[in-house]
C-alpha cells in the first residue's frame, strides 16, 4: 500500500530540538539506513505503539556552530522540509524558551502545529550538550485551520571529541493529530530524517554558523 504524500511530508518536517525522551532501558536500536555518513536507526518505544527514530552523523566543527544553527529558528523553513512558521513565543532565559512551529501539509490534511519548551544544558566534565524540551499543546489555543500535534518527543545530543569532531545524535517520536494508522506513521517517519539531516549538515558549513561563539558553551579543547 502506498503511503499518502501528506503523511511523508508530516514525518519529514518533525526534526526539531524538543522534548525529554522515552524510557527505553536498552540501547536496542536497529540500523535502517546508512548513507553519506548519516545513519538512521529505529526502535519500538517503551510507552507507545509508535516507532522512535535516531539520526547520527559527525561534523568537524565547534559546539557553538551547531547550537547556532539549531537555534536559528528563522532558517528552519529553508532546510527543514515542509516547515512553515518557526518562531520564539517567549524567551525565559539564555538556556530556555518557548517555541512554536507549523508543518505545511497538502490537502486533504490540515497543517499541523506544536508548542515546545526548549532547554539547553552542558555537562561540565565531558562538555556534552543536550537540548531537551517538553510538549506544551495547551500553551496557546488551537487555530481552526491547524491540527495541534498530540505527541512529539525528541532530544539532541552533541558529543565532542578531542580531535575537533562532534557526534550529533537526534532522537524523536511523533504522533500527529487526527486519525492516522500507527503503521503508516511508523513507515513514514523513516523517510524524512535523512533528507533533513543532509540539509542540516550543508547549512552547518555556512560562515555565519562556523564563526558563531556562544559564551555559555565550553568547547572540549578550551
Amino acid at each position: 500500500m502506498r503511503i499518502p504524500v501528506y503523511i511523508l511530508l508530516l514525518a519529514t518536517c518533525y526534526l526539531l530540538p524538543v522534548v525529554g525522551f522515552s524510557q527505553n532501558k536498552k540501547d536496542d536500536w536497529s540500523l535502517y539506513k546508512s548513507e553519506n555518513g548519516i545513519s538512521i536507526y529505529s526502535r519500538k518505544t517503551a510507552n507507545s505503539d509508535y516507532t522512535e527514530i535516531k539520526s547520527v552523523f559527525f561534523a568537524k566543527t565547534s559546539l557553538s556552530s551547531i547550537i547556532a544553527l539549531i537555534y536559528d529558528w528563522d532558517s528552519y523553513p529553508e532546510w527543514n522540509y515542509r516547515c512553515g512558521e518557526s518562531k520564539t513565543l517567549k524567551k525565559i532565559s539564555e538556556t530556555e524558551l518557548i517555541h512554536y512551529q507549523t508543518t505545511k501539509t497538502p490537502w486533504p490534511a490540515q497543517d499541523q502545529d506544536f508548542i515546545i519548551n526548549i532547554k539547553l544544558s552542558q555537562d561540565e566534565k565531558t562538555k556534552v550538550v543536550t537540548i531537551k524540551s517538553a510538549n506544551l499543546p495547551n500553551y496557546i489555543p488551537p487555530y481552526k485551520d491547524r491540527a495541534r500535534l498530540e505527541e512529539f518527543t525528541a532530544i539532541w545530543t552533541l558529543i565532542p571529541s578531542k580531535d575537533g569532531t562532534v557526534q550529533l545524535s537526534y532522537e524523536f517520536m511523533v504522533k500527529p493529530s487526527g486519525y492516522v494508522p500507527v503503521w503508516l506513521v511508523n513507515m513514514a517517519v523513516l523517510s524524512g530524517p535523512y533528507e533533513t539531516m543532509s540539509a542540516f549538515r550543508e547549512w552547518l558549513k555556512k560562515d555565519k554558523y562556523q564563526k558563531a561563539k556562544n559564551t555559555l558553551i565550553k568547547e572540549l579543547n578550551n
